[in-house]
């Protein structure tokens, strides 16, 4: 089963969401700096949603736990 960049793209903005919120709370809490928090937190979104999306895009053509789509089991 193929899995579509569209799909990695959304897959890979819902994580770094929740990525980045955490890391701006990390920073944060241990700062006490909104502005330090907030630039931590912005490098740290674009370049795991980087590297989020390109280890998504080796692994979909990685075969190995993938099942393939029978359509003759179709209801």
């Amino acid at each position: 089963m193929h899995e579509r960049k569209r799909r990695s793209i959304l897959k890979a903005i819902s994580w770094r969401i929740i990525g980045t919120l955490d890391t701006f709370l990390i920073s944060f809490l241990i700062t006490g700096k909104f502005k330090f928090a907030i630039s931590i937190s912005g490098i740290e979104l674009l370049t795991k949603f980087s590297l989020y999306f390109m280890h998504e895009r080796i692994w979909n053509r990685i075969k190995f736990g993938k099942e393939k789509y029978n359509l003759e089991y179709e209801i």
